[in-house]
């Protein structure tokens, strides 16, 4: 139904767009004859519009992978860096919350660790939405920032790191054998901002899988429970993820991605000073407006990574 509903919603869009392409000729003709300035401008709004759809359509077209129409688990870890590194993490956090925002994805935070001193240490966002993991799954890898650090108190530039991993949340219907004696389970008390909602038991859960060192943990379910499912509901998409890619059937064979968020292995550089800039390394597209990138205007980056990917594939 789900899939269904997802090809229903293409073929409406494109419908739309086909008629609304139609009537150009005669928005050229009315811009043409125009003098009001406001008029002019709304004009220029409907063509403006018109392509960002033609370009919203053209993206979900190029979605076409196993897993791109399931929603999506997405974990932020600060890298090296300090306390510039978790502040870092923090405003990924933000910014793709505002992108999930302007999507209409619905979010919910699984898990949180706060830096005692300022940040976080990571983040783990559960997404909700038509081709939440087919639009996040790019975001993949270390992301660098280099900026005057507001924690230098000589005003000098820091480069920070923090890494993003993407993967499919799947279906209940899926099963995945995980030999139990790989898991190492632990609970510990929940952080919380204090007051009369704080969970004062030790229902956190922190499952370890040791094969693989792969690290997963949800807090912020109401009891422990139902954090240890939603754990591992997570680990199994990491390790489905991580099999798929190793083209390996056995996950006692696969091991955990060992690369470290730090210099030279990033994907994506965001420069604050002394010019303003966002350059993804992969695909060479990049955007000056860094506030509107923070604000979660991601497009352009996810678009040509996803243009890239289907080259390649052909």
């Amino acid at each position: 139904m789900r899939e269904k509903k997802s090809l229903e919603d293409r073929l409406g869009a494109y419908e739309r767009l086909e008629a609304e392409i139609g009537e150009i000729p005669e928005l050229i003709d009315i811009a043409d004859e125009l003098e009001d300035e406001e008029e002019a401008k709304s004009v220029a709004r409907s063509f403006d519009r018109l392509a960002e759809e033609l370009e919203d359509l053209r993206t979900r077209m190029l979605l076409s992978g196993k897993y791109d129409n399931n929603d999506a688990i997405l974990s932020i870890h600060a890298g090296t860096g300090g306390v510039d590194a978790n502040d870092w993490a923090e405003m990924l956090e933000r910014m793709y919350l505002r992108y999930c925002e302007k999507k209409g994805f619905k979010t919910k935070i699984l898990d949180r660790q706060d830096d005692v001193d300022y940040g976080i240490k990571s983040s783990t966002i559960q997404v909700e939405g038509d081709n939440a993991y087919g639009l996040l799954k790019s975001e993949t890898g270390v992301h660098r920032l280099v900026r005057i650090s507001p924690f230098n108190s000589m005003g000098k530039r820091q480069t920070s790191f923090a890494a993003v991993e993407v993967v499919p949340e799947l279906s209940d219907d899926i099963e995945v054998n995980i030999d139990q004696s790989d898991l190492k389970i632990d609970t510990y008390r929940s952080g919380g901002a204090g007051g009369q909602h704080v969970n004062t038991t030790d229902s956190a859960v922190r499952i370890t899988h040791l094969p693989t060192g792969i690290v997963v943990t949800c807090q912020n379910e109401r009891s422990q429970i139902m954090n240890r499912e939603v754990a591992m509901k997570i680990l199994i998409s990491k390790l489905t993820r991580l099999a798929e890619e190793a083209q390996k059937e056995n996950l006692n064979e696969i091991k955990g991605d060992q690369s470290m968020a730090t210099w030279g292995s990033q994907i994506r550089n965001y420069v604050f000073q002394p010019y303003t800039m966002v350059k993804d390394t992969r695909t060479g597209a990049e955007v000056g407006n860094v506030d509107a990138v923070m604000d979660g205007d991601i497009d352009v980056f996810v678009r040509a990574k996803l243009s890239q990917d289907a080259s390649g594939a052909r």
